[in-house]
């Protein structure tokens, strides 16, 4: 981001480099043993278990829960990755908190659910550490399936059917896999490079190949991959983000938040990444949230999140709002953008403050400026270079099923495809599905 540097306000360097790593530890350490046998005590492993019900993977989490309180934790992990093999990524990044462990009967009961996620993280951190990889390939069948696009859905997918006897090639076109994983995750929430090394874990299945580099609609094609290939699956995620209807939104400054996270992702040494002094990010996700976070433990002073509509209506849980407050963001709700003002580049934000009546937000002519010289847009993001030929819900992939396109032979999961949430945990099970059904498929 060397523009960012030229942009008063936005400088490198706000804080050493202690401070720096000290605020980008771990969000949540892991449990040591005695305390992972302690929480998973507190499970009433449930016969009808509603967290299983919430859980989009399906995961047996009582089962699980009694593996890791008889002192086996790598068999609690293989539970857990034989439904979610991404299960560890997911243990740091899953909303268990509106998923999993809201539906605890210990959350209704007592307001303290049994701490799904951190436990989860514990069983599978447990194999990974071990080395071995738990899953065998089957017999190759001698079919070869393309997935394009190497986040959580095509991760899932690729494992699934590699391990059922496919060949697979995975096309991405960023120099690293991972997709959101390795791009856009907050940076405290998944430390050491935990996203490259489960990737690596998960390639020890053997049958899968990524080809780092390659783009639909540009080196590769749907056309020649259906030609190529006895199946193909679209992972392609959302590459496009919303315009921010504001005037100034073209001044050096404004950029898009998942941009950002990226930065901080993939920096070396953060001591180099430039943030503002004064940052307001638009938008109430969880994108928003891990945006203005971030700005403010880079050594942002002030770090203000503005959301159009009411605090309930906010994509980002309960929790991560509390976490944003925790460490100093303010929330601001019922405003819109209006402007951002300055010489060339972004020195305030103009917002209006909003009604909503009868689900019809309305400006109501009264507006309020902020200092801003960085402005993060994190409003959603939109599906770009979706191949010709595909039938569109909106704007995404549609699909039916276990994920199957109007095309034959193609399925999407994901990010890309309509139905679901857009959740890492909802793109694994969609991307595992989908290998089901293509498996189905090749093998009638």
């Amino acid at each position: 981001m060397a523009q960012g540097q030229m942009v008063p306000g936005i400088v490198s360097g706000r804080l050493s480099s202690d401070e720096l790593t000290s605020n980008f530890t771990d969000l949540h350490p892991p449990l040591a043993a005695h305390e992972a046998a302690v929480a998973a005590d507190r499970c009433y492993f449930c016969y009808d278990a509603p967290c299983v019900t919430a859980c989009p993977t399906d995961i047996d989490i009582p089962l699980f829960m009694r593996q890791i309180q008889a002192g086996q934790p790598e068999a609690a992990g293989e539970t857990i990755l034989a439904q979610n093999i991404l299960g560890g990524m997911c243990a740091r990044v899953c909303p268990t908190e509106t998923l999993c462990e809201e539906a605890c009967v210990r959350e209704a009961a007592e307001g303290a659910p049994v701490e799904i996620g951190r436990l989860q993280r514990y069983a599978t951190d447990s194999v990974m550490a071990d080395g071995a990889h738990p899953f065998v390939r089957a017999e190759s069948t001698g079919k070869t399936v393309a997935v394009i696009g190497a986040g959580p859905a095509g991760l899932a997918c690729a494992h699934r059917l590699a391990m059922l006897g496919h060949e697979v090639v995975i096309h991405e076109s960023k120099p690293k896999p991972g997709g959101l994983n390795e791009y856009g995750i907050a940076a405290y929430k998944s430390t050491n490079n935990f996203a490259q090394a489960e990737v690596d874990w998960l390639m020890q299945i053997g049958g899968i190949t990524i080809e780092t580099g390659s783009v639909l609609g540009d080196t590769i094609s749907l056309e020649g991959l259906s030609e190529n290939y006895d199946a193909v699956f679209l992972s392609i995620g959302l590459a496009g983000v919303n315009a921010l209807r504001a005037g100034g939104v073209g001044k050096d400054g404004v950029r898009a938040a998942v941009e950002f996270i990226s930065d901080v992702r993939q920096t070396g040494d953060l001591t180099d990444l430039p943030v503002g002094r004064n940052v307001v990010v638009i938008g109430g996700g969880m994108t928003a949230v891990d945006a203005a976070v971030k700005s403010k433990l880079l050594g942002a002073e002030h770090v203000t999140i503005a959301y159009r509509r009411g605090r309930d209506a906010m994509g980002a849980s309960r929790y991560e709002q509390d976490l944003a407050a925790s460490h100093g963001v303010k929330i601001m709700t019922n405003v819109q953008p209006v402007a951002v003002h300055g010489n060339g580049a972004a020195a305030e934000i103009e917002l209006e403050y909003t009604s909503s009546e009868g689900g019809q937000l309305t400006g109501t002519g009264e507006v309020i400026r902020l200092p801003a010289d960085q402005v993060l847009k994190a409003i959603g993001q939109t599906l770009e270079g979706a191949p010709e030929g595909l039938t569109l819900d909106g704007n995404k992939i549609a699909v039916t099923g276990a994920g199957r396109t109007s095309m034959a032979g193609v399925w999407a999961g994901g990010d890309c495809a309509a139905g679901g949430e857009d959740l890492t945990v909802t793109a694994v099970a969609e991307g595992r599905d989908a290998a089901m059904d293509i498996h189905a498929t090749l093998t009638a």
